[in-house]
């Protein structure tokens, strides 16, 4: 597989987030900012990968039928040290990301990576599915927090300190007044219904890519065959 196509089916085709709407859960509820967004998103990717690499390197020692509950091990092993890790070297993000981050070892995304990739691919795939199944879902992360902390915040990057440590915290963009925002956005309902405009405008993209695509193929067919044509003449 080309490595072009390898992106595109794991950062658009297949978006876990957009596509196979798998692990909503988070993605839904953290989301009220683009700070939060991005510290879920790369604490997930970094997990998807760890995950992914372990189990490609001990598949041929995990037993089939137990499979499940080792993965299970394995993930919440990862997600344990990323936890501890946060806690000691970005407490800020810590305190914003509270219970989300233990809940990343029930997230189905890396439990199904690692069942359908890792365990059947070699380390190198394996690890590159993690690092952009995990892309994917942290890039929809990003849209939806940002559209909601624009319309119910007014401001956008707020709180980006808790990543980059030594950052000003003061240094954020202010969009609208607090009197403009809209409160739907940073609720669970306005979370829903973003995130199906967002997938709404996604399918509209890839009608219109396979509509182009459909075209190029038929004049390519069509120039073939009048080469073809000429030739026999």
């Amino acid at each position: 597989m080309k490595f072009k196509q390898f992106l595109y089916d794991r950062i658009w085709k297949n978006n876990s987030s957009l596509v196979q709407l798998l692990g909503l859960c988070p993605v839904l509820a953290i989301t009220t900012n683009v700070t939060n967004s991005i510290g879920l998103g790369i604490t997930t990717t970094i997990v998807l990968m760890m995950t992914n690499s372990i189990v490609s390197i001990l598949k041929h020692y995990i037993p089939h039928e137990i499979r499940i509950p080792i993965y299970m091990i394995i993930i919440a092993s990862i997600v344990t040290c990323m936890e501890i890790l946060l806690h000691a070297y970005q407490f800020d993000l810590y305190k914003s990301l509270g219970i989300f981050i233990p809940l990343i070892v029930t997230n189905c995304i890396i439990v199904a990576r690692a069942d359908f990739i890792a365990y059947r691919s070699s380390i190198l795939v394996s690890l590159f599915d993690g690092m952009f199944i995990g892309l994917g879902s942290t890039c929809a992360m990003f849209i939806i927090g940002s559209i909601r902390e624009l319309l119910g915040h007014g401001t956008l990057f707020f709180g980006i300190n808790k990543i980059f440590i030594g950052y000003d915290k003061n240094n954020f963009w202010t969009f609208l007044h607090q009197d403009y925002t809209i409160i739907l956005a940073i609720l669970p309902s306005g979370g829903f219904m973003i995130l199906g405009f967002i997938i709404a405008l996604k399918n509209m993209i890839n009608i219109h890519i396979n509509k182009n695509d459909r075209i190029i193929f038929n004049c390519k067919q069509c120039i073939h065959k009048n080469t073809i044509k000429n030739e026999s003449l």
